[in-house]
């Protein structure tokens, strides 16, 4: 109704009509009744020909200002109230040309700003409803709200500040169609309330707060350009506003930082840059502001990325010239950037590293919050900010370093590679700027009280960005930290490992030969790390980094390294060998030590024999007594390039064979016990077998292992019993006729059981054994000795000549053949006795052949 009564009103009565004017009246006079017509089509064609009229007498260039002043009076009086009347039409298409005739009069009036008394309250009416969010508009057409929007935003071009008193009925049209379910309308009122700022700007900061509301509503409309144009509005609305609202936007700008749309986040830069230069209250706002700009410097898009560069050194600039006077002496006398300064960096200028220096208090603990966010996007854009304040920050990081340093430990273990490379970047540049005696303080301390892989992962990266002659006074320290039980022990996790190796690589990347001083302690940490490693991966680095020690040192390779500190690391891992387990962690680096330290093992012996003879006692942990002679086994198979490397072994075969071979051959019962005489035996043959001892050694060893030996031919393990029988055979093959005949029969009613065997490959080896024993047997005084046992050993192997399997009938016969020159008279009559018992008497005529050929020689 108010609309409609603004409508009707008289206009105020104007001076006197021109001829042209008066003219354009009767013209008007004349279809002006046509628009109360009763049918829509009438009223139509009023509306059309009136459009006829207006574009038919739209004067040129020469004549406009004439042609508006006449047609002020006509439009006022006349056509401007019934169109208003028109906007309620019921039919759309009469109220579409309501409001093109109402733009084309807006335009040709002289006075524009005339018509807003009425027109206001008219497109109130349309447009405006008491619950926008869920009343619909009393405008139904998507099309024509928009064509009133642009009306609204063509009376604000053309009014400008003659629109003050009616801002109020601006803002309540635009606080509706700022919700508008058409995506176009939105857009438009996105302008329009823009200009309305623009137009109305000593008024329009106490309207600008009401606008904040649905602009923030529509920010994450679901198209694109909306979005943009509300960011727009936004930083129009704010800059022309009273500065309360910022607060209550920022979230929702620094949400469309995340947009995926390009355009979307590089309007968020263009209107934050625009408020750190222009906003009235800008130094309130700036520790809030800054972050959001330098967000956009590390964007994917590099147009977006080289906005953001450019505004913020306009700020800086700006900031710099409006606080000379305080920046004098910085100015004047303009320090150098810091030593080792990133070379991949372009410093910033002093204005922006001073904005800075001065609001980082106010930034950093939001920061931290976010870096801690449950968002990943979040996280990710924190830990780039962060790099970026710490280039701007140089040597005032060291005033915050502890909230950093807290931050970034925490950031180093989350599980977003992007987090975490830009938190490593963050902490090279802490390196950098901070003293190596303030930052290893806040690093070590708590690195001693519960050690991680992000801890690690920090102190890598700072040692990384660290200068060589900061860091080496301090070098020793951070080695001997490293190496300490509680950090290279206290994790088999192989991140965890990683990091540590990392630190490492830092120490040895920066300091170069200085390194020379510490390397036993990085040796040590890299054995550690080689000793709980299980992934071949990490194995190799842990190599290569052992490699590049050497290189810095001066040796020609790893070996060498391994050689020149062989004494003090086994000192240093077998100092607690009375405490091992299986799971004790020194275990695993003894074994590394041995395994990876080649001939440097031979001068270590004073320590290895000792460790060994204590560990392997039967006391002690028998899966640690296992896991040892497993170890063992390997390094005596290549004894000659581990510890017989300096032909030292000798000295300690008495000590490895009465107190770490021979109490481990004895029996006990169960299966651990017997998998460790397996074990054991499998260190005999491996020590015997390997060509490193002499045959005098062989018979040293021989006299305290046979009687054990011999026992092991009843294991129940076919490995114990095949192993024992080719031990045995050496032994004999070396002794030769040299055995005590006391000792060589004790030996042959036990090999002579193991041609029962279920294993045919114990069986075989069995009696390659005996023909070696019967070979032992050769003076002639000795003979008589042997001759009833002989006879009886004849008896019974020529009962295998008969045997189901072929390979130990053969392997019998051989030993036959080998026993026949000791007494071949009562071999031919033990034979002949049971020729006719064989299912097959063919081996026992070779036999006889056999015996009648060597007769024939003699």
């Amino acid at each position: 109704m108010a609309a409609l009564v603004a409508a009707d009103a008289p206009a105020p009565p104007g001076p006197p009509e021109t001829a042209e004017a008066a003219e354009l009246s009767r013209a008007l006079s004349r279809l002006l009744p046509g628009l109360e017509a009763d049918t829509k089509l009438g009223r139509r064609r009023a509306l059309e020909a009136l459009q006829r009229e207006l574009e038919a007498a739209r004067p040129g260039p020469p004549d406009t200002a004439n042609a508006a002043a006449a047609f002020q009076g006509p439009w006022t009086r006349l056509l401007l109230p019934r169109l208003l009347r028109c906007l309620a039409d019921p039919a759309e298409g009469c109220r579409a040309l309501a409001v093109h005739l109402l733009g084309l009069g807006l335009r040709r009036a002289a006075r524009p700003h005339d018509a807003l008394p009425r027109l206001l309250p008219a497109l109130v009416a349309r447009l405006a409803s008491t619950e926008p969010a869920r009343r619909p508009p009393p405008e139904p057409c998507e099309e024509l709200r928009l064509a009133l929007v642009e009306l609204l935003g063509l009376a604000v071009d053309l009014g400008g500040a003659a629109l003050a008193p009616y801002l109020d009925d601006a803002v309540r049209v635009l606080r509706c169609t700022l919700l508008d379910p058409f995506a176009a309308v939105r857009r438009e009122s996105c302008a329009c309330a823009a200009a309305l700022a623009r137009a109305t700007p000593d008024h329009f900061h106490m309207q600008a707060e009401s606008l904040v509301g649905p602009l923030m509503q529509t920010i994450a409309h679901q198209h694109w350009k909306v979005r943009v144009a509300v960011i727009e509005a936004t930083g129009t609305v704010i800059q022309f506003g009273n500065g309360k609202s910022v607060d209550d936007v920022l979230s929702h700008l620094a949400q469309r930082l995340f947009d995926d749309v390009p355009q979307v986040r590089q309007a968020v830069t263009s209107v934050v840059g625009a408020w750190l230069l222009a906003l009235r209250d800008r130094y309130s706002f700036f520790h809030k502001l800054i972050p959001l700009l330098l967000s956009s410097l590390d964007d994917g898009l590099p147009e977006i990325r080289q906005l953001a560069t450019s505004l913020w050194e306009k700020v800086g600039l700006q900031w710099q010239k409006e606080n000379e006077e305080d920046l004098k002496d910085k100015l004047d006398f303009a320090t150098p950037p810091p030593p080792h300064y990133p070379l991949q960096e372009s410093r910033p200028g002093l204005g922006c590293r001073e904005l800075i220096f001065r609001n980082l208090s106010k930034i950093l603990p939001g920061l931290c919050r976010d870096l801690t966010d449950w968002v990943v996007g979040t996280r990710v854009k924190a830990a780039q900010l962060l790099a970026v304040l710490l280039l701007h920050a140089e040597d005032h990081t060291t005033q915050h370093l502890e909230p950093i340093l807290r931050a970034l430990q925490h950031a180093c273990a989350d599980e977003e590679p992007a987090v975490v490379s830009s938190c490593t970047r963050s902490a090279q540049l802490v390196g950098t700027f901070v003293s190596p005696e303030v930052f290893l303080k806040l690093i070590l301390s708590p690195l001693k009280k519960s050690p991680s892989a992000s801890s690690l992962l920090v102190l890598a990266a700072v040692l990384q960005g660290c200068p060589p002659e900061a860091l080496q006074p301090h070098l020793k320290t951070v080695a001997t930290e490293l190496a300490q039980a509680h950090v290279c022990q206290a994790s088999e996790s192989k991140l965890y490992l990683e990091h540590l190796l990392l630190c490492v690589q830092a120490l040895i990347t920066v300091c170069r030969e200085d390194c020379c001083t510490c390397s036993l302690q990085l040796m040590q940490v890299l054995v550690a790390t080689l000793a709980a490693s299980g992934a071949p991966d990490l194995d190799k680095k842990v190599q290569e980094t052992v490699g590049s020690l050497a290189t810095v040192e001066g040796c020609d390779g790893p070996q060498d390294v391994y050689r020149k500190h062989m004494g003090a690391l086994m000192e240093w891992v077998t100092a607690s060998h009375r405490d091992w387990t299986v799971h004790s962690p020194e275990l695993a680096q003894f074994s590394t030590l041995l395994t990876r330290a080649g001939p440097a093992v031979g001068e270590a012996l004073q320590h290895l024999i000792p460790t060994l003879s204590s560990c392997l006692q039967p006391t002690r942990d028998p899966q640690m007594r296992l896991r040892l002679f497993s170890l063992l086994s390997k390094v005596l198979l290549r004894a000659g390039e581990t510890v017989d490397s300096q032909g030292q072994l000798h000295g300690y075969l008495k000590t490895l064979v009465t107190d770490i071979l021979v109490p481990n051959l004895q029996w006990h019962a169960g299966r651990t016990a017997a998998a460790i005489r397996t074990a054991a035996v499998s260190c005999i043959w491996a020590l015997v077998s390997s060509g490193t001892l002499s045959d005098k050694q062989i018979l040293e060893v021989q006299g305290p292992l046979m009687p054990q030996l011999v026992t092991t031919l009843e294991e129940d393990s076919q490995t114990s019993r095949l192993v024992s029988c080719r031990i045995i055979n050496l032994f004999l093959q070396t002794s030769g006729d040299t055995n005590e005949p006391d000792g060589l029969l004790k030996i042959y009613p036990e090999l002579l059981k193991r041609l029962d065997d279920v294993s045919n490959e114990v069986r075989v080896a069995a009696a390659s054994t005996l023909s070696t024993w019967l070979k032992c047997i050769r003076s002639d005084n000795s003979k008589l000795c042997y001759q009833s046992h002989i006879q009886y050993l004849y008896r019974e192997l020529l009962v295998y000549l008969d045997d189901p399997e072929p390979a130990v009938q053969d392997a019998v016969l051989e030993v036959l053949k080998d026993g026949s020159v000791l007494f071949p008279e009562i071999l031919v009559q033990e034979t002949e006795a049971v020729l006719h018992k064989h299912r097959s008497p063919a081996h026992c005529e070779r036999l006889l052949q056999h015996v009648q050929a060597l007769a024939a020689k003699r």
